[in-house]
């Protein structure tokens, strides 16, 4: 079958069709099923509740964002933190101007 051109099939490039962004973030039903997926696993939970933090940080106001990002940095970022996410590096849960353990 032909796909008209371009390396496209469905209106996607092939590479869209595998990625993880395209599977779990940009498609709802993707998305919610690797949020769930996240969930089910106890490993996991923390990664699935670190990402719907996220979302939830990134629709908050402005003046809101500071308090938001400290209980973030506690919560999930810090060793000893409720759900900290050990998994991440340092390049990642460092704060800005912070040197982290």
């Amino acid at each position: 079958a032909q796909d008209g051109g371009g390396g496209m099939q469905n209106g996607l490039r092939p590479e869209e069709e595998t990625s993880f962004r395209w599977q779990c973030v940009e498609q709802p039903i993707g998305k919610l099923l690797f949020q769930r997926f996240l969930e089910g696993e106890p490993s996991l939970a923390a990664a699935g509740a670190l990402w719907a933090e996220l979302e939830a940080y990134e629709r908050c106001e402005e003046q809101e964002r500071g308090r938001a990002a400290q209980e973030l940095r506690g919560r999930f970022f810090t060793p000893g933190g409720a759900q900290h996410c050990g998994f991440l590096s340092s390049a990642v849960t460092g704060a800005a101007g912070e040197a982290t353990p």
